[in-house]
């Protein structure tokens, strides 16, 4: 059995090499960008005003008191070309262009308006550069920033957007094929006709988090029969780039992954990792193509989704490997947590943002669903590990 960080690393390590394409910016998020971004203008690309208010001369700066005739606006928007003398002031508004000879600008509530509003009055002092804001304050031109495999997320999204790009080179979304297998399982909606029938809950669970992490996916389901499980996988692997199969990668009379692959004389990569839920774990390639095997049982499979799935779809997006990795965070235990098995065991609970604390929740098979559904993190114990309450470990967030 390969231990987690070994399977994980050889999975990344056969991901083939991304092909840059051209997104629209506003179909980005989400995505990862292909290429380095720099930035072509200055942010703020020009001095501007940070708020309402007035532009006053540098020599009207100074003690409160002072009285100035007003001589014109400037909006924001483009600029008028004005200029302010001593003894005078400009209407101005947040983030309008200075006028020429500006040394500072006045909040309008620093200021008592005459009645015929040809003149103010400072009521409090100002300081010379008040309310200016600078071209290049917040970035500036030739400047990173992006870097290649960074995600794009809505403020970046906004940042590109400010220099003016209507267009990103962009990994791919990749394409998914999820096969559950399994003559127990029924669609939701669908009523059981006969006893022993269960809804199929991890075709919709790993659906969810394939989107999640940026593939475009698609659904099939296989019975327990080795020809229709054969025929099944060889048509997900003409259209997509990734397949994962949920159940049916053990070894029971009624496990027909292993089986179907070597039918189409697909070798494994490797089966099995040293870890609990999800030891019976397959994964293996074909023409480029990565195949996941997961067990059947629905926390085993979210568990080995979010370790090796997820980051390896990242990476076949165009995520840099660290960025393709899982988020983890130091949290404080609430209650004593112990591992008394051979493996280590991922145990599912909450992860409170607030406390940074962690609760291990409900049962911890690996077919407790309702537990793993009021979870939102994982916690690693080793072997024969036992960690008592008020310790601090690393948690997978999901």
């Amino acid at each position: 059995m390969l231990e987690e960080s070994e399977a994980r690393q050889r999975i990344l390590s056969l991901i083939p090499n991304v092909t840059a394409e051209s997104v629209r910016l506003d179909q980005a998020v989400g995505r990862y960008a292909a290429v380095e971004v720099f930035a072509t203008l200055p942010l703020p690309p020009f001095d501007n005003s940070a708020m309402d208010g007035y532009a006053i001369h540098q020599s009207d700066c100074g003690a409160a008191g002072r009285k100035l005739l007003l001589t014109g606006g400037q909006p924001a928007g483009p600029d008028l070309g004005l200029e302010v003398s001593p003894g005078h002031c400009i209407r101005i508004f947040t983030g309008a262009p200075l006028p020429r000879g500006t040394g500072a600008i006045v909040m309008q509530e620093d200021t008592i308006r005459s009645e015929d509003g040809s003149t103010i009055t400072l009521t409090e002092s100002t300081d010379r550069g008040e309310f200016i804001r600078h071209a290049g304050a917040d970035l500036c031109a030739g400047q990173r920033i992006l870097t290649a495999g960074a995600p794009i997320t809505p403020t970046r999204l906004a940042l590109l957007a400010s220099q003016g790009f209507a267009a990103l080179l962009c990994g791919p979304r990749p394409r998914a094929c999820i096969v559950t297998t399994g003559n127990e399982l029924i669609p939701p909606g669908q009523t059981p006709t006969l006893p022993g029938q269960i809804y199929n809950s991890n075709g919709p669970m790993l659906g969810a988090l394939l989107a999640g992490a940026g593939a475009e996916t698609t659904a099939l389901h296989s019975p327990d029969d080795l020809p229709f499980l054969t025929k099944t996988l060889q048509d997900a692997l003409t259209s997509h780039d990734v397949v994962v199969l949920a159940g049916g990668v053990s070894v029971g009379d009624h496990d027909f992954v292993k089986p179907a692959l070597q039918a189409l004389g697909i070798p494994l990569q490797f089966w099995r990792i040293r870890m609990k839920p999800g030891k019976p774990f397959l994964f293996t390639t074909h023409a480029g193509k990565l195949i996941f095997g997961l067990p059947g049982n629905p926390a085993s499979a979210f568990v080995t989704a979010l370790l090796f799935v997820l980051p390896a779809l990242r990476k076949l997006a165009g995520a840099s490997e660290s960025g393709a990795l899982p988020v983890t965070t130091p949290a404080t235990l609430t209650a004593a947590a112990d591992n008394p098995g051979d493996r280590p065991h991922y145990l599912r609970g909450h992860y409170q943002f607030s406390t940074a604390s962690f609760t291990p929740v409900g049962l911890q098979q690996s077919h407790a669903l309702a537990a793993l559904a009021s979870s939102n993190a994982l916690l690693r114990l080793a072997p024969d590990a036992l960690a008592p309450a008020g310790s601090v470990h690393p948690v997978v967030l999901f």
